[in-house]
C-alpha cells in the first residue's frame, strides 16, 4: 500500500509511516476513534475514488455507475439489515453533514430545536452557537441532573412544553450512561415534535443489542461510521418510509453534490463486519473493558460522572486531583497515552482547559486487549495523573505502553512496508 507513495512523495509517506507507528506503539484511547480493518482500508483506498457518481443507484446524473451502484446497494442493504430500518443514506460525508440533511429536510430557519447542551455531553451539531445548528435555528438545551449526572426528564419535559420543539434531539458525544429513546418519544408525542436520535458514539453499541435501539421510536436516526461501527470516517441517515423521499433528496442535491464512492465502498465492507458473529463479541468486549477500567481508577480514587459506565467511554472529573483537563491530557501524551480533555457537567474550567477528561475503549479493544489490559492501563493513568510533572514516572509508564502495545500488534503489513 506505501510502495508507490514512497515512489510519488516521501514527504507524505514519511509523515504516514510516522501516523502508523503512533497508532501502532501508544494507547489510543479517545473514545470517537477506532481502527478500521485493513479491508475496509483497502476498500476506502480502491478506484472507486475515479467516479462521479451524483444521484443514486439507477438513477444517476452520469454513466457509467453500473459497479459504484453495486457498492451503495450492499452499503444500504446491509445497513438496513444491522439496524432494521425501513431506509437509509449512506451518502453524507460526516455525522454532522448527516444532521445538516435532517434538519433542513423538516425544519426551516428559525424553527426551535430542544437538544444536549454541548457542556453536559452534547455535540456541536446540535446547537453550538459557533456551529451552523445554532446560527440556523433556535436551540434550547436540556442537561443532567446535577446529582445522578444522568438525563434530567423533568427538565426536557418542561422545556418541550414551554419552548414547543419542532425537533428535538438526541444523543450525546460525551455521555456515559444508557440513553431512554421511550422516554424521550413520550414527551415528543405530548409537544408533536419530530425526534432526531444521534447515535455516532453508540451505533456499534446499538447494532448488536447491547444498547437500546431508538429505530422504533424516533424519525430519524443519524450516525457517523467509523466510531464504534469501526468503518471508514464518514455520516449516515436512517428514517422511516414516508420520510425517505426529501431526506435523499436533501442529501442530494441539497447540501451535497457527488457521493464519495471509494467511502461507501469502504462503508459496504464495515457493515458486512458488523453483521459478523465476531463483531457482537467485539462490541460486548468494549463493554466489559469499559467497565474493567472505570472500576480500576475508581479503585485509585478517581470520580467518575455519573459514577461508571454503560457503554464504552467514561468522563473523569479530575478536581480532586488538582489537575485540569488540558494539563492531564498533555501528561498523559508525553506518557505514550492519547485522550482528550472534556468539560464535566457544570464544569468550572473553560472548555479549552476543562475539569475532566473523557477515555473509551473501542480502540485498544480493536487490537484484542481484555480486562486484564484495562486494569493495567488504568494503573498507568494513575500513576501519571498523580504526579504529572515526574519525568520519570512518565518514561516509566512510556516504556510499559510500548511493551503492551508490542503484545498487541496493530497493522504489522503497514509498519513493516514503511520499514522495510
Amino acid at each position: 500500500m506505501m510502495e508507490e507513495i514512497w515512489k510519488v512523495d516521501p514527504q507524505l509517506a514519511e509523515a504516514i509511516c510516522e501516523e502508523i507507528d503512533r497508532q501502532a506503539n501508544k494507547l489510543e484511547l479517545i473514545a470517537s476513534e477506532n481502527f478500521a480493518s485493513l479491508a475496509v482500508l483497502q476498500a476506502q483506498g480502491c478506484v472507486m475514488t475515479n467516479k462521479y457518481a451524483e444521484g443514486y443507484p439507477g438513477k444517476r446524473y452520469y454513466g457509467g455507475c453500473q459497479w459504484v451502484d453495486v457498492a451503495e446497494d450492499l452499503a444500504r442493504e446491509r445497513a438496513r439489515e444491522l439496524f432494521g430500518c425501513d431506509h437509509v443514506n449512506v451518502q453524507p460525508h460526516s455525522g454532522t453533514q448527516a444532521n445538516m440533511a435532517v434538519y433542513m429536510a423538516v425544519l426551516e430557519p428559525g424553527d426551535t430545536i430542544l437538544a444536549m447542551d454541548l457542556a453536559h455531553g452534547g455535540h456541536l451539531s446540535h446547537g453550538a452557537s459557533v456551529n451552523f445548528s445554532g446560527q440556523l435555528y433556535k436551540v434550547v438545551f436540556y442537561g443532567v441532573d446535577r446529582v445522578t449526572e444522568t438525563i434530567d426528564f423533568d427538565q426536557v419535559r418542561d422545556l418541550a412544553r414551554k419552548h414547543r420543539p419542532r425537533l428535538i434531539v438526541v444523543g450525546a458525544s460525551a455521555y456515559p450512561r444508557t440513553i431512554d429513546f421511550a422516554a424521550f418519544r413520550e414527551i415528543a408525542d405530548e409537544v408533536g415534535a419530530y425526534i432526531m436520535a444521534d447515535i455516532a458514539h453508540i451505533a456499534g453499541l446499538v447494532a448488536v443489542g447491547l444498547h437500546p435501539t431508538p429505530i422504533p421510536y424516533c424519525e430519524f436516526v443519524t450516525t457517523t461510521t467509523h466510531k464504534t461501527l469501526r468503518g471508514p470516517r464518514g455520516g449516515m441517515i436512517m428514517c422511516r418510509q414516508e420520510f425517505a423521499q426529501i431526506i435523499d433528496k436533501t442529501v442530494f442535491p441539497g447540501i451535497q453534490g457527488g457521493p464519495l464512492m471509494h467511502v461507501i465502498a469502504a462503508k459496504a465492507v464495515a457493515f458486512k463486519e458488523a453483521l459478523s458473529p465476531q463483531f457482537k463479541e467485539y462490541q460486548s468486549q468494549i463493554v466489559r473493558n469499559a467497565a474493567a477500567m472505570a472500576k480500576a481508577l475508581q479503585d485509585r480514587g478517581f470520580r467518575l460522572v455519573s459514577g461508571g459506565t454503560d457503554n464504552h467511554l467514561m468522563l473523569v472529573d479530575l478536581r480532586n486531583k488538582g489537575i485540569t483537563g488540558k494539563e492531564a491530557e498533555g501528561a498523559l501524551e508525553e506518557a505514550a497515552i492519547t485522550v482528550n480533555k472534556n468539560m464535566i457537567p457544570f464544569d468550572p474550567q473553560k472548555p479549552f482547559i476543562s475539569s475532566g477528561i473523557r477515555i473509551g475503549t473501542p480502540a485498544v479493544t480493536s487490537r484484542g486487549m481484555k480486562e486484564t489490559e484495562m486494569v493495567a492501563i488504568g494503573d498507568m493513568i494513575a500513576r501519571v495523573l498523580e504526579d504529572p510533572s515526574s519525568e520519570k514516572v512518565k518514561e516509566e509508564v512510556e516504556s510499559q505502553v510500548r511493551a503492551l502495545c508490542g503484545r498487541f500488534p496493530l497493522y504489522p503489513q503497514l509498519q513493516r512496508e514503511c520499514t522495510g
